[in-house]
């Protein structure tokens, strides 16, 4: 990653600018309570990625129970990526990378999360092996599940034990 790109923690003010990202990255698109509910409960997995002070990509991520796992010390906690995009001028740079790598930390260290999951698009094959390369497996697919019809990965990655 280029070193004058910086990561940080979302703040409201981003919000117009996360909001473009998605929209122009994306087809799946998210109305604004969705954004400011994530940052408001899991401030610490929704990042944005600067550049000379303007953001050029954010991951929003949550923290869910995972009731059908129940542990004997607790019930595990899984992070969910919900959504990562970086401006296609920015891309190819480290940064999805830098995103991903500084949430999965985060979910870990901040929220004792055991293990992560995402959805991605069974064509997106850059986005597939970005998270290959961060230790995710597929584990199924999900028929139809985009709303134009495409089918889904589920991508699994464990996340070490604090």
């Amino acid at each position: 990653m280029h070193p004058k790109i910086k990561l940080r923690v979302f703040e409201p003010k981003d919000l117009e600018r996360v909001m473009y990202i998605n929209r122009t990255c994306l087809p799946e698109n998210y109305p604004s309570y969705f954004f400011m509910d994530h940052f408001k409960r899991f401030p610490e997995t929704f990042l944005v990625a600067e550049d000379d002070g303007a953001v050029v990509g954010y991951i929003m991520c949550r923290i869910e129970s995972d009731l059908l796992n129940f542990r004997p010390f607790g019930i595990a906690k899984k992070g969910h990526t919900i959504s990562i995009a970086v401006l296609p001028e920015y891309r190819r740079q480290g940064i999805g990378y830098a995103l991903l790598s500084r949430a999965l930390e985060a979910m870990t260290m901040k929220y004792g999360a055991r293990e992560c999951y995402l959805e991605v698009r069974v064509s997106n094959t850059p986005a597939v092996n970005l998270y290959k390369k961060l230790g995710f497996e597929v584990k199924k697919v999900i028929r139809g599940y985009y709303a134009d019809g495409e089918d889904a990965y589920v991508m699994v990655k464990k996340l070490p034990i604090r």
